[in-house]
């Protein structure tokens, strides 16, 4: 636990027991989100293939589970840790530039 406090820069054992907490919240979360907007879009198990949309219904959990994570962590005081950890996994994927800030 203190090589992964220390590679998070997490101080305390409160800090780092918040952090797991709003990583298993926050996907229980965004699934649940997700449910309502798959029905407003009319998505369905019944009305398609599961093969399909199962797929479509992650690529749709995903965009959701990013934007929670930081909400989620800022209900446990953790919002600096996630937004720190949002900009750096974007920026992995490519995304970095919508962190950029103009000169």
């Amino acid at each position: 636990m203190e090589k992964l406090k220390q590679r998070w820069g997490v101080d305390n054992n409160w800090s780092l027991a918040a952090i797991f907490i709003v990583f298993a919240i926050n996907g229980s979360f965004a699934a649940w989100v997700a449910k309502p907007i798959t029905g407003l879009l009319g998505l369905s198990p019944e009305t398609m293939s599961p093969w399909l949309y199962y797929p479509l219904r992650i690529l749709l959990i995903f965009p959701i589970y990013q934007t929670t994570l930081p909400l989620v962590g800022w209900v446990f005081g953790q919002f600096n840790f996630f937004w720190d950890f949002e900009k750096k996994f974007l920026s992995r994927l490519g995304l970095g530039f919508l962190f950029k800030k103009n000169n």
